[in-house]
């Protein structure tokens, strides 16, 4: 590596880290593999072709992830994959490059000159921007399909007898101990990990002691991951508990730089007495102040009062660009043209809103207004937190209305001019309009060189996506968690060839395996795999 290289300022070489240009000894073991390949190419037309035999293994430089990725100094090539960097002034490339330095991306385009680095080949593959998941609650993580049939409270509907806000926040969260925060928050974490989720935004209403909050904190860091911790309520709520004044200390002792993989919000649910408190601390600390917007809790008189700047109890408190709002579900004009005319975001979680009585999913109302929205995947006790889904769901949700007009359908919510979304739309709303929300858009969202190297490689030659022949159409279409094949959070590799890396699953799964069986058995809760709604 030359010292103008090694300075950050990439030179042309006579020597590339490509098939083409190596040395001598190397281009003769490369005819010598050709020579071999072609021989066995005919040994195996000879044979009958054994369509099904085993593969041969897979050449030696790329078995093992780059050494030290993401330290200061280390570089390593993407090479040859079918780059979407979500970036319009980078575009778009059947088969491009992308050179990683350290924490961040150097460079994007074909044929990059980087010789003597590692690479990571990716012919076959989609190389694209990780993805960014808005509001999520991780301490659930030891619950997961408990109320795949719940509704958001009881009353909704007779036949639905566990519901979220009875079961979940009113019975099972006020059970949760510091460890159980811990082991939900990791365990979730590298879950997502794993499906390509490279940014979280953490809403987790168990903050029933400073401990609490700590090692939810903690968990997010151990997992390797980019986060947000969403600072909100005791769920309960549990007597001793210091929210909303413990934002204090919090931003002080664990969010005193910005140079970090973990950032802080603010949570002041509006339906909540005393929520005044909470934002005006937030804007205090100037932190975002992020708040559960849904129509179905009877918050709509609030957020008017607020879109006119009269909330809380002062009558003065209003709506800000400070403000993130989840769901935004029954809410009026007004209380929408003020958060367009601020410039608040919005998050929707469009499969759990559709499942659990939040209201309809207002993303039409959102299109209309020119409010791109970011995605998200609200609870596991309920729905997958992948994004993949998220991306399905929103982009067939959308059609089926802007369709359903078009033909004359009646009781359509109307979408007068409303394009239809498309795969790149919904993966722009799962990747850069997501880091906009978090303020996370300078560091990531899209493969910019300088910004940090956040990226997923999809492997599209899985037998479920090949062949390729439209890339946002297959990620959004197509693809699952399978496809996952390499994930990298700020240039370090978390997730190789298909497995995470540095952790021990099976030891972190019967941690979470006991607290789940104490949760059950603190909140008074029969586990039983086959109970009736």
């Amino acid at each position: 590596m030359c010292k103008l290289c090694d300075e950050g300022h990439p030179q042309t070489h006579e020597r590339q880290a490509r098939d083409t240009q190596v040395p001598e000894g190397s281009r003769r073991w490369d005819a010598r593999r050709g020579f071999l390949k072609a021989s066995a190419a005919t040994a195996a037309a000879a044979g009958g072709m054994a369509l099904f035999a085993p593969r041969p293994a897979q050449a030696t430089e790329n078995e093992h992830e780059p050494p030290h990725s993401g330290h200061h100094g280390r570089r390593y090539l993407i090479r040859g994959g079918a780059v979407m960097s979500m970036d319009p002034a980078i575009g778009d490339f059947a088969q491009a490059d992308v050179l990683v330095e350290g924490r961040k991306i150097l460079a994007v385009g074909p044929n990059l000159h980087a010789w003597g680095v590692p690479v990571i080949e990716a012919r076959g593959r989609i190389v694209m921007p990780g993805f960014i998941d808005t509001h999520h609650h991780l301490f659930e993580t030891a619950l997961r399909s408990f109320l795949a049939d719940g509704l958001l409270f009881d009353g909704l509907d007779p036949n639905i007898t566990q519901n979220y806000f009875q079961k979940i926040l009113l019975t099972f969260a006020p059970q949760y101990r510091p460890q159980d925060v811990y082991i939900s928050t990791l365990f979730g974490s590298l879950s997502q990990l794993d499906a390509g989720v490279t940014t979280v935004h953490d809403i987790s209403q168990i903050h029933h002691s400073p401990t609490h909050s700590d090692v939810q904190i903690k968990a997010l860091r151990d997992s390797g991951r980019r986060a947000v911790f969403g600072y909100f309520e005791s769920a309960g709520p549990v007597a001793g508990n210091q929210y909303p004044a413990d934002a204090k200390r919090l931003k002080l002792q664990h969010f005193s730089s910005t140079d970090q993989l973990i950032t802080m919000f603010m949570g002041g649910e509006i339906y909540l007495p005393g929520y005044e408190v909470a934002w005006k601390l937030g804007r205090e600390l100037g932190l975002p102040v992020a708040a559960h917007i849904v129509g179905t809790f009877g918050m709509r008189p609030t957020l008017d009062a607020l879109a006119k700047g009269q909330g809380g109890d002062s009558g003065t408190l209003g709506i800000g660009p400070d403000n993130f709002f989840i769901h935004m579900t029954g809410m009026s004009d007004e209380a929408w043209s003020r958060v367009r005319d601020v410039g608040a975001s919005v998050s929707l979680a469009v499969p759990i809103e559709m499942n659990m009585a939040h209201g309809t999913p207002p993303i039409i109302k959102a299109q209309a207004l020119g409010i791109r929205p970011s995605l998200s995947s609200d609870v596991e006790c309920t729905l997958t937190a992948d994004m993949f889904t998220q991306m399905r769901t929103t982009m067939a949700l959308q059609r089926m209305f802007v369709n359903a007009n078009k033909l004359g359908e009646t009781n359509m919510p109307p979408t007068p001019g409303a394009p239809l979304l498309t795969a790149r739309d919904v993966i722009g709303y799962a990747t850069i309009n997501g880091a906009r929300d978090l303020r996370l858009d300078k560091k990531v969202g899209s493969l910019t060189p300088g910004k940090e190297a956040d990226i997923v490689i999809l492997d599209a030659d899985a037998i479920n996506v090949a062949p390729l022949n439209h890339v946002p159409g297959a990620v959004v279409s197509l693809m699952e968690r399978s496809n996952v094949e390499t994930v990298i959070v700020a240039g370090k590799v978390r997730k190789w060839k298909g497995r995470l890396l540095d952790v021990n699953l099976g030891r972190l799964r019967r941690e979470l395996e006991s607290s789940r069986d104490h949760l059950f058995a603190s909140a008074g809760i029969p586990r039983d795999l086959f109970r009736p709604s």
